[in-house]
């Protein structure tokens, strides 16, 4: 029996080192199948500092579809809890939602997966070639496997980073067809006005 408790002792006392050492439980498997479950989210954050004034892109990505994006040099378009009123950028912000295919998605955060989102043998690790001023975080649930750091993915993994880094850039374009905005007028709203327009130039020359 003594020995018994011996080696599940042992067993237990070498999965917490290996967890605090970031290695993770080995049973804890980082690239699952990612399904279209409604729970799913993922928000990165980017800005480039090379730049002045310094830009900032959010894209938030739910697993039914729905997109927001928040751009703008203010602090707010990354956080929220942003408390510099007097701050001149306070008032650059700008966002959008729309929805996208589940499927898309869903695709979208299968690949961040397969680039080692959730893998921890790969976080916190400092790379040899950084990218000055480049920044770009996420937090991310997906399959109930979850990841919130404020750390720069650009110094942590590079190959990661840019597969974010370009998530951003397409996600900020509205104009692909795929994409419908839900903020945007209907048709007939879009008519109508078209019809005023026209007999304001009307009355206008008259």
């Amino acid at each position: 029996m003594k020995s018994m408790w011996k080696a599940t002792f042992a067993f237990l006392a070498t999965a917490g080192l290996a967890t605090l050492a970031g290695c993770g439980l080995f049973w804890d498997d980082p690239y699952v199948a990612v399904t279209t479950a409604p729970l799913n989210w993922c928000e990165v954050h980017s800005y480039n500092a090379r730049y002045e004034p310094v830009r900032r892109d959010t894209v938030r990505i739910s697993g039914t579809g729905l997109v927001e994006v928040r751009s703008g040099t203010s602090k707010r378009v990354s956080d929220s809890f942003a408390k510099s009123m007097d701050d001149p950028t306070w008032e650059d912000i700008s966002s959008q939602q729309y929805y996208v295919d589940p499927n898309h998605v869903r695709e979208v955060f299968q690949d961040l997966v397969n680039a080692g989102l959730f893998d921890k043998d790969k976080i916190l690790k400092s790379t040899k070639y950084p990218s000055p001023g480049r920044f770009v975080a996420v937090r991310a649930a997906i399959e109930g496997k979850t990841f919130s750091e404020p750390h720069n993915v650009f110094e942590s993994d590079p190959d990661l980073a840019e597969r974010l880094y370009n998530l951003v850039r397409e996600f900020k374009r509205t104009t692909l067809g795929r994409k419908r905005s839900i903020n945007a007028p209907s048709r007939a709203a879009e008519e109508k006005k078209a019809e005023a327009d026209k007999d304001d130039k009307k009355e206008g020359t008259k």
